[in-house]
């Protein structure tokens, strides 16, 4: 027998899954020839729209030597969920427990918007480590506001009391190379990709040399408080038995639209796993953060074939439609 873990998943569900998704292929295998044999070729409607072209060849990459049925089936899942829709998205699963991990245009860069104040947070959090110092009564109360309300005026306090050196120092030590620092005092212009947050948020799930382990819970803590009107977008579909920890971004601009951005990592007792989900080109809050939570839904699914109790889509908040920071038009960044 195989027990539940605490968040009330099953290796024998993802067995199942595997068990299940590898008969569907054969039985797809056998039939596909002979579509093809009995179809004239058709073009794709992607081929007539150079912009939906691009999107379709950006592949789903998901690999797991213990479940490749699994990750094959979230593969074609997370395909699926951006299928028809108009936001440019980049995706990263990491799920060490399972040793499942997927991307997709995982060094694509997008604006971080208000995502990048778990960087601003990760690095006040190692210059107290390097000065040997706990946090003062003024960076506590900061980051408490950044991070549960994404206060933009505590944002903008901390980055510049770090300054653009030390953050990059931080930068540097997190491993995250493929990180730029928004021009100036634009925090929210940063472009970051979802490989280099998915090593963020590893940063503050597991043990490391540039964390301490109660510096990784300070800041996991802060991020499972987040008010509800900005606990969209990656917890939708997850177990209601795992802490969610999360942070959202989002930001309009002339070109790309709005910019809907949503990182978290998914805790219990004995594991975690998290997801990392970028997007831009969307008409609007509304339209964003349903793909980032169409996305999401499955890889939960997949993830955690036999949990029955689950996060709920997101309602529609009277906040959706205010930018999360206003950027003027200057710097030109598209």
């Amino acid at each position: 027998m195989c027990a539940p873990d605490s968040r009330g998943r099953s290796r024998h569900g993802l067995l199942l899954v595997t068990v299940v998704v590898v008969l569907l292929g054969s039985f797809i295998a056998v039939l596909a020839p002979v579509a093809s044999a009995a179809s004239p070729a058709v073009a794709s409607p992607a081929s007539a729209n150079p912009a939906v072209a691009s999107r379709a060849a950006a592949a789903v990459v998901c690999t797991s030597k213990s479940h490749p049925a699994v990750a094959a089936a979230l593969a074609g899942d997370i395909q699926a969920a951006r299928s028809g829709r108009s936001s440019t998205v980049a995706v990263w699963v990491d799920d060490p427990g399972a040793g499942i991990s997927c991307s997709l245009s995982g060094s694509s860069h997008f604006d971080s918007a208000s995502i990048v104040k778990v960087t601003i947070l990760g690095a006040v959090l190692r210059k107290a480590l390097d000065q040997h110092r706990y946090l003062t009564s003024t960076e506590a109360a900061q980051l408490r506001a950044m991070i549960t309300r994404s206060d933009n005026n505590a944002a903008s306090a901390l980055w510049a009391k770090l300054g653009r050196s030390y953050l990059q120092h931080f930068l540097n030590l997190a491993g995250m190379r493929q990180t730029v620092l928004g021009p100036g005092g634009y925090w929210g212009l940063t472009q970051v990709t979802a490989h280099d947050e998915t090593l963020l948020l590893r940063l503050l799930l597991t043990g490391n040399t540039v964390l301490s382990n109660n510096s990784r819970a300070y800041a996991l803590g802060l991020m499972a408080q987040v008010i509800s009107s900005q606990r969209w977008g990656v917890p939708a579909g997850a177990p209601r038995s795992v802490t969610v920890h999360v942070k959202n971004g989002w930001l309009p601009r002339a070109t790309h639209g709005w910019r809907i951005n949503s990182i978290g990592g998914f805790t219990w007792s004995n594991g975690w796993y998290s997801i990392v989900v970028l997007s831009m080109d969307n008409p609007t809050m509304s339209y964003g953060i349903t793909t980032v939570e169409a996305i999401a839904r499955v890889i939960h699914r997949n993830l955690n074939p036999s949990v029955k109790t689950v996060i709920a889509p997101s309602a529609p908040n009277p906040a959706w439609g205010t930018p999360d920071e206003l950027i003027p038009a200057l710097p030109a960044i598209p």
